[in-house]
C-alpha cells in the first residue's frame, strides 16, 4: 500500500478579491512539482464566490469536469446551449472534448458560493461534448456510499457519465460509522477528501479540507470519529 497526505494548510492558495481558491494539486500560479495530481486526478480546486461575481466566458478542451457545491449556487451557462444553477445535493459533469467555453457566476446579492472543481484526465480525446447535472438524495449517502460519476461506458444507478474508468463517491457519516470501497481495479486508486468532519484511515486522522490519497489496494475502510462528510474519487494511477 502506498500513501500520500494532504494536510488543508498544504494546499496552495490564491486570493483574488472575488474568488478565494485553495488548490491541491498545481494550478494557474500555484505551481509545486510534488503536486501534479493523483493518477488521473488533475485538478481538486475548493474555491469560494464572493456575492455577485464569476468566472467568465472561458474555454475548455479534452478534460473532465466535475462541480460539487458546497455552500450556495452557481449559475452555469456554456457553448452548448446549458444555462442552469447549480445548487447544494447536485453535481455537474461537462466533458470538454473537441472544446466548449462556459462561465459560472454567483448570483447571490449577499451570500458566498463555495464549490468543488474536480479535474480528471480522460481517457480518449476529442470526444464530442457532454454537459450533465443531477441531484443525489442525502439518504443516499448516510453512512454509505453514493455513486455519482462513473464511466461511460460503466454507469451505475444515478451516476453521471465521464469519459475515464474513474468513480466519484459521496459518503455522509455520522460518528462511529465507518464505510468500506472496494476498488474497481486494481490499478486504480483512492483519493479520499474530507470536506468536513474527522475521519482515520489506515491509522491517520483527517480533519476538514485534509485528503489522503491510498493506492496498491484492493478496498479501503474509513472509520469516522466525527459526523463528516466525504468526497472520495476512484481513478486510474497511470
Amino acid at each position: 500500500m502506498k500513501t500520500i497526505l494532504h494536510k488543508a494548510n498544504t494546499r496552495g492558495y490564491a486570493d483574488h478579491g472575488w474568488l478565494k481558491s485553495h488548490h491541491t494539486f498545481s494550478f494557474a500560479g500555484y505551481q509545486n512539482p510534488e503536486r501534479m495530481n493523483f493518477g488521473m486526478l488533475r485538478v481538486l480546486n475548493d474555491d469560494v464566490v464572493q456575492p455577485k461575481m464569476g468566472f467568465g466566458t472561458h474555454p475548455h478542451q479534452n478534460m473532465e469536469i466535475i462541480s460539487i457545491p458546497l455552500k450556495g449556487a452557481l449559475s452555469h451557462k456554456d457553448s452548448m446551449g446549458n444555462k442552469r444553477a447549480i445548487e447544494v445535493g447536485e453535481v455537474q459533469v461537462m466533458s470538454a472534448g473537441t472544446g466548449l467555453t462556459h462561465s459560472e457566476f454567483n448570483d447571490s446579492k449577499t451570500d458566498e458560493v463555495n464549490f468543488l472543481q474536480l479535474w480528471i484526465i480522460p481517457e480518449e480525446k476529442s470526444v464530442q461534448p457532454n454537459y450533465e447535472q443531477r441531484q443525489f438524495s442525502d439518504d443516499g449517502k448516510l453512512n454509505k456510499l453514493q455513486t455519482v460519476v462513473a464511466p461511460k461506458d460503466k454507469l451505475e444507478a444515478e451516476a453521471l457519465p465521464i469519459s475515464q474508468q474513474a468513480y466519484i463517491y459521496r459518503s455522509k457519516l455520522e460518528a462511529n460509522k465507518s464505510v468500506s470501497v472496494d476498488l474497481k481495479s486494481k490499478s486504480n486508486g483512492l483519493y479520499v477528501f474530507v470536506t468536513e468532519g474527522q475521519i482515520n484511515v489506515s491509522d491517520v486522522t483527517l480533519e476538514s479540507r485534509d485528503a489522503i490519497g491510498v493506492s496498491e489496494i484492493n478496498s479501503l475502510e474509513i472509520n469516522a470519529s466525527k459526523d463528516s462528510d466525504l468526497v472520495i474519487i476512484e481513478v486510474p494511477m497511470r
